[in-house]
């Protein structure tokens, strides 16, 4: 069963989100508004991985909200992408199994509960 839902504005084809863990919107069918994806993940007791700022400030409002990590990069490289998230996301499904919202940037992670 997923722990992590991956929303569509990041890559669908990532080694670091592939296997059992991982479940991404574009698998789930028709696209999907914020609002649908926001209650699947809460039913499902999903973790939403995006860069989409409304599930950040979302989560902060909700409760309970289902956790968010939100990656706040800005625009980069697949490659760099790969570079910056690998080095951290061990971490950060750690820290996200105590967190409600962390936060990602290319240097540091922030935490929110």
């Amino acid at each position: 069963m997923a722990k992590y839902l991956i929303d569509a504005h990041l890559p669908y084809y990532f080694s670091l989100w592939s296997g059992k863990d991982y479940a991404h919107v574009l698998d789930l069918g028709e696209k999907w508004s914020d609002k649908e994806i926001w209650e699947y993940a809460r039913a499902n007791n999903l973790t939403i991985v995006t860069k989409d700022a409304d599930f950040s400030d979302r989560a902060l409002l909700a409760h309970p909200p289902p956790r968010v990590i939100h990656l706040k990069f800005g625009n980069m490289k697949m490659n760099e992408f790969y570079q910056t998230i690998s080095k951290m996301w061990k971490d950060i499904c750690q820290l996200s199994e105590e967190y409600r919202l962390i936060h990602v940037f290319r240097d540091r992670v922030e935490c929110i509960d």
